[in-house]
């Protein structure tokens, strides 16, 4: 399947430039493709990958990637999708952002040490451009009308647009140019709200190598759930790639989640699976819903692409514990992993009895429903049922010296962290 054919079969594209040519350019010859992230901060979201798994796309298909960290773009803010003025960063924050997200994108891409796919940043480029050198040899090139008249200005004019912001069309389109120029780019790929920005930079290609120049855009569709809201963001935010933000466990439970409607829509873009794979997995979403087969698979293939084998080992661990209760042989890290969202509690516990340690925590109402529970079985310290009245529980029922797991009842959890 070529990959013009394989992005089309998997709903990974929303507009090209030039459909024609690019199928040609791919079925002729390996070409060089890039895509872009500003460095606005230190990592990633699963936003942020919805473009990139299309760049991965075209390296598993032979093709020469190139991914740009925008050290210069990101200093400047690019307006695009937003209603008003980017705070500005400081270039301290902009070069240290910068190095977080490069170390992802190797993490991401070049794991295998044959992998043919380089990361530039387009700071080494534009630090030394004088004004006078860009205004004379690009901002000659750019029509103030044609600016006007692209979304990513337009939608701003009455609310206001800096000089500042303005201009960032112009930069990015000299990305493209130099990519072009220096490293055999020949087509920038981004999500939908990019197109101003990259026909852009298809026109500064024009100006300077000629008409003839093979280059090309393509984006990528918004991606939307079934209810019509924005992909990617939860009740707490969005899910990032980083695990100190967004643990490897989180990760897996988003993805593990998804709506019967959206799983086979999010297989196909963002697994790597074959269309014969994913089709099997269309049938029992179809036959078999209750099994969320496919969720499992999804969350699987998403935790060990962007987190590791491990990662996905420890995040299954942490859910089979949860759904069975069987949490005794968690590890400490895995506790304060799989129960961060839990209603959490701080104990200087040396030595107390249950009945009133749990009163006093507040997870208990009263030392009479504290008492009953108790008696009833409805009560487990750490995976182990509790029935004795008398329970004097201590520093050594807790998990490594650092946590206490008190399950009240089928499934409601609470974590106690114990403090000095």
């Amino acid at each position: 399947m070529n990959i013009i054919d394989e992005l089309e079969w998997r709903g990974a594209i929303n507009q090209q430039t030039d459909a024609a040519g690019l199928r040609k350019l791919t079925e002729d010859e390996q070409i060089g493709l890039y895509c872009g992230v500003d460095p606005t901060g230190d990592s990633l979201h699963i936003g942020h990958l919805i473009p990139f798994i299309v760049l991965k796309r075209f390296q598993l298909a032979g093709h020469k990637p190139v991914i740009l960290i925008g050290g210069a773009t990101g200093s400047i803010g690019d307006p695009s999708g937003k209603s008003e003025e980017r705070v500005l960063q400081s270039m301290d924050q902009v070069v240290e952002n910068a190095n977080a997200l490069t170390s992802q994108m190797k993490k991401l891409f070049l794991s295998d040490s044959s992998a043919d796919i380089r990361l530039v940043n387009n700071y080494d480029w534009t630090k030394d451009l004088t004004l006078l050198d860009f205004l004379r040899d690009f901002g000659k090139n750019f029509n103030i009308n044609t600016m006007l008249a692209k979304d990513i200005v337009a939608s701003r004019l009455d609310t206001g647009i800096s000089f500042t912001e303005f201009t960032y069309q112009i930069l990015q389109s000299m990305d493209f140019l130099h990519l072009f120029q220096n490293e055999g780019v020949n087509l920038q790929i981004g999500g939908q709200d990019q197109w101003g920005n990259i026909t852009a930079g298809l026109d500064l290609i024009r100006k300077k190598e000629g008409a003839e120049a093979k280059a090309f855009g393509l984006t990528i569709p918004l991606m939307l759930k079934a209810d019509g809201t924005k992909f990617g963001k939860t009740a707490g935010g969005a899910v990032w790639l980083d695990p100190k933000k967004t643990t490897p466990y989180e990760f897996y439970q988003f993805w593990v989640n998804q709506d019967d409607r959206d799983v086979i829509k999010y297989l196909k873009y963002f697994t790597f699976l074959s269309k014969e794979e994913i089709d099997a997995l269309t049938e029992k979403v179809e036959t078999e819903p209750h099994k969320r087969e496919a969720q499992k698979v999804l969350a699987s293939e998403m935790t060990r692409f962007v987190h590791s084998e491990q990662a996905l080992a420890d995040a299954l661990k942490i859910t089979e514990a949860l759904f069975t209760g069987e949490v005794k042989e968690l590890t400490a890290d895995e506790i304060a992993e799989g129960f961060k969202n839990m209603p959490t509690f701080e104990s200087d516990l040396k030595e107390q009895e249950l009945v009133t340690w749990l009163v006093d925590l507040g997870i208990e109402p009263s030392r009479r429903q504290s008492r009953e529970d108790i008696q009833n079985g409805a009560i487990s310290i750490n995976g182990d049922k509790v029935t004795d009245l008398e329970f004097v529980i201590t520093a050594e029922n807790s998990f490594e010296g650092r946590f206490i797991l008190v399950r009240r009842g089928k499934k409601k959890y609470f974590l106690v962290k114990l403090v000095a």
